[in-house]
């Protein structure tokens, strides 16, 4: 059997890169880079594009994928820009999209947990190119699309543990939002995900987090205890009086018990090596 070609759109950043590693030995998979790193430039299976300047149709016509995923970060007007020119191409094409979108686009709704079709409204800038980038994407067939939402992301190389180790290092305060109540993932867990969906050509939306809870201070500073024995500075950062919810989970299209999660399995697996 032929591998089925895959092109990961931002398949440099810390996600992209990540899913790349899942998928390459399985597929016949394809990324994108904009920073030239030599490990990308000498890699035949990266092409360098610049959302701001280049036509996705270009790669888009050289790879002619069967199965895009987008976890490209950058410009919001460019974003939008490609993500319309994505979902023209799959529209013509046999090839289907996995967009990377956030918990974000529910964060004007605080006091719950958000599940797969609730309605979307954001009152941050991020949120609301999510939403935008997911509207978009509804309008294809739905066994052409998946959108992927995903909590806040740890793991050991992520760029918020990095973070984190850098304030602590700095001697800086590293932030905790007390009143903050959320599920989180990691690198590895979602890439494993991402793979059994392709695997399994499931379309829809999916929320792919842990299957339950934790304040944010709660699960932070269980993470730092793992970084070392550091004393941290710890700043509590209060936006509201209450309890806020930024939580997706999952309702009506679960996963196999092997791909669910709990928040502490996030912490004891690999969040600090």
């Amino acid at each position: 059997m032929e591998k089925k070609k895959v092109l990961i759109l931002g398949g440099s950043g810390f996600l992209g890169n990540a899913i790349y590693k899942e998928l390459c030995n399985y597929f016949d998979t394809y990324g994108t880079y904009f920073n030239a790193r030599r490990s990308f430039e000498n890699n035949q299976q990266f092409f360098q594009f610049n959302l701001e300047e280049d036509d996705i149709f270009e790669i888009l016509d050289t790879v002619k994928p069967q199965i895009i995923i987008s976890a490209v970060r950058g410009n919001f007007a460019a974003q939008i820009t490609m993500h319309q020119h994505l979902a023209e191409y799959i529209g013509q094409q046999n090839c289907k999209l996995y967009f990377l979108s956030s918990a974000n686009v529910f964060d004007a709704y605080s006091k719950y947990p958000s599940y797969e079709n609730d309605k979307t409204l954001s009152e941050s800038i991020y949120g609301r190119l999510k939403i935008k980038i997911e509207n978009m994407l509804m309008r294809l067939p739905r066994d052409k699309m998946a959108i992927l939402r995903i909590p806040m992301v740890f793991g050991n190389g992520s760029p918020r543990v990095r973070e984190m180790k850098n304030l602590i290092l700095n001697n800086e305060p590293v932030e905790v939002f007390p009143n903050l109540i959320l599920n989180v993932t990691n690198d590895d867990r979602l890439t494993q995900q991402i793979h059994y969906l392709i695997n399994r050509n499931k379309t829809g939306i999916f929320h792919l987090g842990s299957t339950d809870l934790v304040h944010h201070e709660d699960f932070i500073k269980e993470v730092l205890e793992r970084v070392g024995t550091f004393n941290p500075i710890i700043k509590r950062v209060y936006t509201t009086n209450e309890d806020r919810y930024l939580a997706v989970l999952p309702k009506s299209n679960l996963l196999p018990k092997n791909l669910r999660f709990t928040y502490q399995e996030i912490i004891d697996h690999h969040i600090i090596k």
